[in-house]
């Protein structure tokens, strides 16, 4: 397995995967936001790949330089197996390339189980956004 940057040949498995990782209101509140920052800056998403298969995906954002973990979605089949660090990993590196002053975890009702990988890679409580509402990305 190994991440990359997002191509635009991605598009329709990437899109297949968060129908398939994400509950339906999850992915119906996600795809336009991943649809306007593939349209502004397409490398804040990256996606794990094995055997050419995407099995991974992480969109994140920058907001007023401080860095955001929007949507995190990993097939069924991948979990648990390091997948979701590997992106944080890969996405982390970019934020700090582009020198944001600090990075946030943008948390809803949705994937609030992302908490304890995001807490096992060292991000606190006073990391997270819970009105992701407010990012640009989602209008």
């Amino acid at each position: 397995m190994h991440v990359r940057s997002f191509q635009l040949s991605d598009v329709s498995p990437v899109t297949d995967l968060l129908q398939t990782a994400l509950s339906e209101e999850c992915f119906e509140n996600t795809i336009e936001p991943f649809s306007r920052q593939l349209s502004w800056d397409s490398d804040l998403i990256v996606v794990a790949e094995d055997e050419d298969e995407i099995v991974g995906a992480l969109i994140g954002t920058i907001e007023k330089n401080h860095g955001c973990y929007f949507r995190i979605a990993v097939h069924p089949d991948y979990r648990r197996r390091g997948v979701g660090r590997s992106l944080v990993s890969a996405m982390e590196s970019r934020f700090q390339a582009r020198k944001v002053s600090d990075i946030y975890l943008a948390v809803d009702e949705h994937n609030s189980f992302a908490l304890p990988l995001y807490e096992a890679m060292g991000y606190s409580e006073n990391q997270i956004i819970k009105s992701v509402r407010k990012l640009s990305i989602v209008g």
